[in-house]
């Protein structure tokens, strides 16, 4: 009965080395077990974090230069001997890979048992890993110190034929590391808000075990990349399809289970599909290639089926109005599509905001612009969560015009945290400036208000300096879609915990984590021009616009949209906001001319 053990691990983007130090200290820590750990499993690129894009020429080693450095960990540790599967970007007669190395350390049998070069490239949504690491070519069982196992590597799971060819080839458990970037929120079986593709992976873990009979040891990385968060939640899967053994969501952990192989038995005697498949797969595949090659057209061939029997059709009971039945699918209410679990969410956007303010970027303060609305209010609360309430500077910056209800809402909020609040009058920058540039003293508001957003900005990034700070945006989902923000201005910090969030959903946040109530009731404004709010603005509502917003960017027409109950006009103007406005979403655009323009050959993340 082995002893395993699955380390959902955060690596130091890019940092080969350190994250070879973490893997030792967890090998260290594993050694102090008792009784001792048979196997530890590690995520998918362990030893460099996964969104590392064209550095994988940078972390990629050789599945040897791996197995001797764990080895050097490994002895510093002094640790029994062990069994190791630890997922890297893999350097192999001169191409790249995404592997996962399974080595025995320590012993006489010390040595690379097998590596698992992953065959399925994501190249969809998020994922672009077929342009910079090449597909492994097969699936491969082999035999370990403690029994029968097989690698699949992430998206290779999610291909079902995957797990078949590593049960008929004899696996007794199937590993499967794992960097998957948490997308969406969604409810298991037993009614628990997860994240969405938490919830997915392990109703496919469970099918692979349960239609094999074969025990699932998954390990998924932990941290955010870029934005992107892992969500950890690694978990040991029975034979019969049970989850045995969940991981934390959004933390390091270590976890351990004795894995019993009598189990298998036990399933495949109960449910024999895998003894079904080793049968009937042979004459199955014997149809495949046998389709019509060429572009002629051949006749096709008749269905061969059994007649009806049994007398005659009962036309009579299709057309009574007992056998109506419930019509369910697109088209029928489908409940609010923008609902979010508050406390999943927060718990996101805190461990966001440590990963980014802290771990990636190395300050341990941040410094929020406190405009009295809910956008920067949350902000300011989930900050203070994240980073402690002696580490967030509340910075409110009135112009003239400014209505004294935004600071007075705006120092409600630091006097509600109990965090320092500085007060930058930018009134003499912005007018000293328009001073200069219109005598006359003829200045629109549209400019006037570019002006006064970007001196906030030069506020904000001038005290991040001061205070060793790090800026955090405060700008939701909606207005980012619909370009309702200055460029170069109110979405220019680095970080941003609300830019996905959708307005309605940061107010059911913000309800949450205990905003005032005075701040969620009043009109959302940008208080650039006296009177004004955003809804005025727009002209229609948040309510509406975010579900419009949700129904387009979800791939919907216009036509579409509006048979979910909205007007024509209310439609054509959000879509129009939002086709006008792409370029404040983008970097400058730049005139390629070598094989090394940034953004499309360099390829580095921000966070590398």
């Amino acid at each position: 009965m082995p002893r395993l053990a699955i380390a959902q691990l955060r690596p130091t983007k890019g940092d080969y080395d350190a994250n070879l130090q973490k893997i030792g200290g967890v090998l260290a820590q594993v050694a102090k077990l008792d009784p001792p750990v048979d196997l530890v499993v590690f995520p998918e690129t362990a030893t460099s974090g996964y969104f590392v894009e064209g550095g994988v020429r940078d972390v990629a080693v050789t599945a040897g230069t791996l197995f001797r450095d764990l080895t050097v960990e490994h002895e510093a540790a002094g640790a029994p001997p062990v069994d190791v599967a630890i997922g890297f970007y893999e350097v192999f007669q001169n191409h790249f890979y995404n592997s996962c190395l399974y080595a025995s350390l320590g012993g006489k049998d010390a040595g690379v048992r097998h590596v698992h070069r992953k065959v399925f490239l994501p190249t969809y949504g998020v994922f672009d890993e077929e342009r910079f690491v090449d597909r492994g070519r097969e699936i491969q069982a082999f035999d370990t110190r403690w029994g029968r196992a097989a690698i699949l590597i992430c998206e290779d799971a999610w291909h079902s034929l995957a797990g078949t060819i590593a049960a008929l080839q004899g696996a007794q458990l199937v590993i499967v590391p794992s960097a998957s970037p948490a997308r969406g929120t969604g409810m298991d079986e037993e009614g628990v808000r997860l994240p969405a593709s938490v919830v997915r992976w392990e109703r496919i873990l469970r099918g692979v075990a349960d239609e094999h009979g074969v025990w699932v040891a998954f390990a998924s990385l932990v941290g955010f990349e870029g934005g992107k968060g892992f969500p950890g939640g690694s978990v040991v899967v029975s034979p019969t399809g049970d989850i045995v053994l969940r991981g934390p969501l959004f933390e390091e952990a270590v976890l351990t289970y004795d894995v019993d192989f009598e189990e298998i038995t036990r399933a495949r005697s109960e449910a024999p599909l895998l003894a079904d498949l080793e049968v009937n797969l042979p004459h199955l595949i014997k149809n495949l290639g046998r389709r019509e090659a060429g572009g002629g057209r051949k006749k096709r061939v008749a269905v061969k089926f059994d007649p009806a029997t049994n007398g005659s059709p009962a036309a009579s009971r299709l057309t009574s109005p007992g056998s109506r039945v419930h019509v369910v699918g697109r088209g029928v209410e489908e409940g609010d599509p923008l609902s979010i679990d508050p406390d999943l969410a927060r718990r996101w956007l805190t461990s966001f905001l440590k990963d980014e303010v802290v771990r990636r970027r190395g300050f341990t303060k941040g410094i929020v612009g406190l405009s009295g609305g809910v956008d920067s209010s949350l902000t300011a609360f989930l900050a203070v969560e994240a980073l402690g309430k002696d580490n967030v500077i509340g910075v409110r910056m009135p112009y003239r015009t400014s209505s004294p209800e935004s600071l007075d809402h705006a120092l409600l909020v630091t006097q509600t945290l109990g965090i320092q609040s500085v007060t930058i009058d930018i009134t003499a920058a912005v007018d000293g400036y328009l001073a200069q540039v219109e005598q006359t003293g003829d200045i629109d508001a549209t400019r006037r208000g570019n002006v006064m957003a970007r001196e906030r900005m030069i506020v904000l990034f001038d005290l991040s300096a001061k205070y060793k700070a790090l800026p955090i945006g405060t700008s939701n989902k909606s207005e980012r879609l619909l370009g309702y923000f200055t460029w170069h201005a109110d979405d220019t910090p680095p970080v941003n915990p609300l830019g996905d969030l959708f307005k309605t959903q940061v107010r059911a946040l913000a309800r949450q984590v205990g905003v005032p109530e005075v701040i969620l009731k009043k009109p959302p404004t940008p208080d650039l021009v006296p009177g004004q709010t955003t809804e005025g603005d727009f002209g229609i509502s948040y309510d509406k616009v975010d579900r419009i917003l949700y129904y387009l960017i979800r791939g919907m027409k216009p036509a579409e949209v509006v048979a979910r109950g909205f007007t024509p006009e209310e439609v054509a103007k959000v879509a129009g906001r939002l086709e006008s406005t792409h370029w404040k979403r983008r970097l400058p655009t730049v005139a390629m001319m070598s094989q090394t323009a940034i953004g499309e050959f360099y390829l580095r993340p921000v966070d590398y």
